[in-house]
Order: C-alpha cells, then structure tokens, then sequence
C-alpha cells in the first residue's frame, strides 16, 4: 500500500503576558485567553465580540449586495401573480438555503416552484435544459442558490426565453459577470460588504430576512416571518458548518443561534433528521453533530441524484412525512458509506500502481467511480496524502448526452494552493470548473486527462519549489492528563461553534503509558479503543479509523505521546472526560518542529 508519511507536530508559542492580559481583561480563565490568542484574536474587544457573539452582530441584509434590488424584483413578480421557480445546488448549503427561499415566499403569498439539478446527469449549477424546461412549465423568475455566478451563457439563455433572473451565490467569480437582473453575492465586484465569507445558505437568508422587513414594514416582523426566520437560522447553521466556510463574524453568530435552535425547537423534518442521525436535540447540539452526523445525511441525497428530498425533509410540515423521508436519507447515507469506502480502497491502489506517490498532486480517474462520492474521496486522500488531490469520474462506454460523456472531477486542496486558481490554470483544457480555494469541481473531455493531469501537476510544483511540504499537526498547548476536568469542558465551551478557522482546541500530552492492550471496536473493527496513564491519573482514549496504528501504539512498550481533544463521556448519570485522539507518537517524549 501507498506509504502515508506521518505528520509533522507544531506546538503553538505561548506568549505568558499576553495571556495573562487578555484574561486579566475578559475575566476568563488563561486557557480560553491562550486559545483565542492562538486563533488571531488578540484585542479584548474583538475577543469579547468572538466570546459572545451578539445576534446585534448581524449586519443589515439590506447592505447585502443586491438585495434591494432582489427583494423589489420578487415582491413585483408576486404581485403580478408570476411564477417563481427556486433553483438551487444539490449539497448540504444548496438545499438548506433552498428550503428557506421556499419557506419565505410561500409565507409571502406565492406557491414557488423548486428545481435541483442532478448531480449525476446534470452536473453543478445552471444548466441551459433546465432553464428551457423551467420556462416550459410557465415560470417568469428564476431565484438561484449558492449557483450561477459563473454562469455566462445560462444567464444570456435565461434572458432569451424573457425569465427574470436572480443570482444569489457565494462562490468565486470568472473575470465576467453573468448578465443576470440582479446579482447577489457578498463580495460582487465595486461594493464594500463588510463580510464577504457568507455561504450559500447565509446569503440566501439575509435575501428572505430582507423580504420579510419589506412584507411587514419595518425591522420588527409579526411573529410568523420571526418563527421563520428563527428556524432558518438552524438551516444556516447547517450550511455553514457543511461548507466549511471560516466560523467568523456573521458565520459564528448565526452557526452559534441556529444551533441553540436546532437544540431547543427544531423544525419538524429537522426534529426528525436528528432522530435518525441519533443526535439528542434536546441536550444541545454541536458543531460535530451536524459536520459529522446530520451533514452527511442530507448530502448523501445530493450525491445520489435526489436533492430535492433533502429539501422537501426541511420544509415538511407532516411528522409523518418527515420520518419516512429521514428513514430514507439513512438509508441513502448506508449505500455512500459502502461506496466511498470501495472507492478510497481502489483510489489507494490506483496510487500505488502506477507509482504517483511522490507526485506534488494527485489526479486519478476510472468510470468505476460513483460521482457522487468523488469528492468526500479526494477530502480523505488530501487529508491522508498531504497533497491536492482531483477524482474524476469517466464517461461509461454509450453513455449518451452531452454531460453524461463528459469526464467530471471533484477536488480538495491544501494551505497554499487555491484551488479555483489552480484549475483556472488549466482552463484551456477544461470545458468547465468552478468552486473556491479548498474545493472545486470540473468538466473535460475524456481524452484530454493525461495532460490535464500533467499540467495540473506542474501548477501544484511550481507552488512549491522545494517540495509539497508535510503535513503539519499544529498543537495548542501541552497539557497533563490531570488538567482535563469537567471544568475544563465548561471553560472550552466558550469557544464553540467549532469549525473552519476555529478548530477544536488540539492538547499534547507526553510521557504516557498505555495501560493493558489497545483493542480494535467500532462496526468495522476500524477504531482503536485504549486508556492512559500519566502520574496518578488515567484516562480513556478512543482513536477513530487508527486501529491499523495498533502495532505503533505499543512499540515502545506502550510508551507514547498524544496529540487530542478533550471530550465528555456522561454514562448512566456518571461525567468524566475522555481522550479523542488527533495523531499519536510511540516513546516518552514528542517529536516536534
């Protein structure tokens, strides 16, 4: 197998009167003033704003670009008594921020039609069919979400069949707009939008939170827009935490107000998703719930080619209905699951035959591959490789339409290399791509991928002249086993959410030894379960998808540092605090750079 080179640990300077400052000033302990100092934020006033994170934070959704012009379009179309049609992206932010265009127009008066492209016959974003089909079916506006901001020739279609259409995205623009009637979009081109990180979803929120003002006249909206717009801040949170946009400012607010949603009145389809997902709403709900639990669920529909029931899960307003449609995202999450496992076993192969190892990126391809979890792939192939990493889906032999016999490929990268750029560098040979600096997908022609792989290659060396460099684990601070008390949890939980440019906190603890013998748990064994012991305290550990590190653990007798996060365990009635492994070192003392 393809050796994974182990990586590198960092441990973050501490600058003691900085701290002792910083908490002096917030009245916190010195470990939260230590991590958000860790984090950038080093002034006590944005420290507080970051701590408290004040729904006043929220900027006007007026100043949004476009907005205004948006919501004056929309409430001419409603009177009018026009069709309206919400065309939305198929993933996690798509459908989330969907759901809540739908939700609002439909309180608005109007019964909006809602279209989601196939991931697998369609592809990303508009598509010319689609739009002559919407316009066949007698709708005079399109409302895209989280699509379209590079959609050039789809906006000069729209045009001629006379459709009014409304871009609402967030995604990196091409050097030419889209001739669209309105654009919105955080960071369009000769406006000064003081946050320009929105997702998908965020920016389709502040387009209804707008609508609404204008519907009731005034900032202070009747109770039915507020009930709305209160639950669409847990189908925000969803969105952002999924698209893995930094969890600052507007997204921190509204990621740290949806989920105190999502715990204490969750819509019914959401009610129902936690149910399946076996998240406890009632208990409060974390940003790894919804990363590692519910996200996954939803996106598992997009992948598979059936968005638009993740959609109708989050706008139901039937129990019933809801569970059966969250029965049937379980079932959907199963079958990716089963998919993406083969394809990282086959991708592993693929890499090691034809001995790219050493190659600055990785770029495989083979019509085996579902297209729906190409992407997650290359996510866990960038993660395990350290390297930006394309997975292409090849057309099948008589695969008959003009997307279906295209070549299609999702990517991730790494710090250093923008994605976006970096395909853009190849956009002669590309039909289409779009995406941003960590994530991307593109369209080619099949027999033009032994020189995209090329080219793509070159980009990613020139980069790096000396060499893709390791990975870096990068550690907050070094801690003793007998410092993780409920107490700490508390302290730490000030900084949640956690997500993109807010991680969970990493600890490092040397000098451990591993008491008895680690064992293998979990449905495939691939879990390793173990307990530590460092002066006079003990502490169990659970290290996920490490079981194969098994032998390592214990080749220095069981000696070993750890890299972690402290997590806690409540078991009938009883709290402790438990280790969830980041990365793990065999030997007394750690090994860093």
């Amino acid at each position: 197998m393809a050796i994974v080179l182990p990586r590198l640990w960092r441990l973050l300077p501490h600058d003691r009167d900085a701290v002792d400052h910083l908490a002096r000033s917030l009245q916190t302990p010195a470990i939260v003033a230590q991590l958000l100092l860790n984090r950038g934020v080093e002034a006590p006033d944005a420290a507080r704003r970051f701590l408290d994170a004040p729904l006043t934070g929220l900027h006007k959704p007026e100043t949004l670009p476009g907005v205004p012009e948006a919501v004056d379009r929309i409430f001419h179309a409603i009177e009018a008594g026009r069709k309206i049609c919400v065309y939305g992206d198929y993933d996690v932010d798509g459908v989330t921020g969907s759901a809540i265009l739908m939700q609002m127009l439909t309180l608005l008066g109007t019964r909006p039609d809602l279209y989601v492209p196939s991931r697998l016959d369609e592809g990303y974003g508009l598509n010319g069919d689609a739009l002559r089909q919407i316009a066949a079916g007698g709708a005079g506006m399109v409302i895209t979400v989280d699509c379209g901001i590079a959609s050039i020739a789809e906006a000069h279609e729209a045009r001629r069949l006379g459709m009014e259409l409304i871009v609402t995205d967030h995604h990196e623009m091409k050097d030419e707009l889209p001739s669209a009637d309105v654009l919105v979009h955080p960071r369009l081109p000769g406006t000064s939008y003081p946050f320009g990180l929105l997702c998908g979803a965020g920016v389709a929120f502040k387009l209804a939170w707008a609508l609404a003002i204008r519907k009731c006249g005034g900032e202070k909206v009747t109770p039915a827009f507020r009930e709305m717009l209160l639950d669409a801040t847990a189908l925000v949170a969803l969105g952002i935490i999924a698209d893995v946009v930094p969890l600052t400012d507007e997204n921190r607010i509204l990621v740290r107000y949806g989920l105190s949603r999502l715990a204490s009145k969750p819509s019914v389809g959401l009610a129902a998703l936690c149910e399946s997902a076996k998240v406890v709403f009632g208990a409060g709900v974390k940003s790894g719930d919804v990363g590692f639990r519910l996200a996954p669920r939803l996106n598992a529909v997009g992948r598979l080619g059936q968005a638009v029931v993740a959609v109708e899960l989050l706008t139901t307003s039937s129990r019933e209905r809801a569970v059966d449609l969250a029965k049937h995202l379980e079932t959907l999450n199963e079958m990716r699951q089963t998919m993406e496992k083969d394809t990282v076993i086959r991708a592993r192969q693929m890499i090691d035959a034809e001995g790219w190892q050493d190659d600055p990126a990785l770029v495989l391809a083979s019509p085996k591959w579902h297209g729906g979890v190409v992407g997650i792939v290359a996510g866990r192939l960038t993660e395990q490789f350290g390297r930006p990493t394309l997975m292409i889906t090849m057309p099948k032999d008589g695969a008959e339409g003009e997307h279906a016999r295209l070549a299609v490929g999702s990517g991730r990268s790494i710090r250093g290399v923008a994605l976006h750029e970096a395909l853009k560098a190849c956009g002669d040979l590309l039909v289409g791509h779009g995406g941003h600096a960590a994530a991307a997908g593109f369209r080619l022609l099949p027999e033009m991928v032994p020189q995209f792989r090329e080219r793509f290659c070159a980009h990613v060396a020139g980069c790096f002249p000396e060499g893709v460099p390791r990975r870096e684990l990068v550690l907050d601070a070094e801690a003793p086993l007998s410092a993780m008390t409920t107490g700490l949890l508390k302290d730490l939980d000030r900084l949640e959410p956690y997500g993109e440019e807010n991680r969970k906190p990493i600890f490092l603890a040397g000098d451990l030894q591993v008491v008895g013998e680690p064992k293998k748990v979990g449905k495939d064994m691939r879990h390793l379960s173990f307990r530590v012991k460092q002066g006079g305290t003990t502490l169990k550990a659970i290290a996920w998808s490490m079981a194969d590190r098994d032998g390592e653990l214990m080749s220095e007798r069981g000696a070993c540092c750890l890299a972690f996060t402290p997590k806690r365990n409540e078991w009938q009635g009883r709290v402790s605090v438990d280790l969830e492994i980041v990365d793990l070192q065999a030997g007394a003392e750690a090994r860093l750079v």
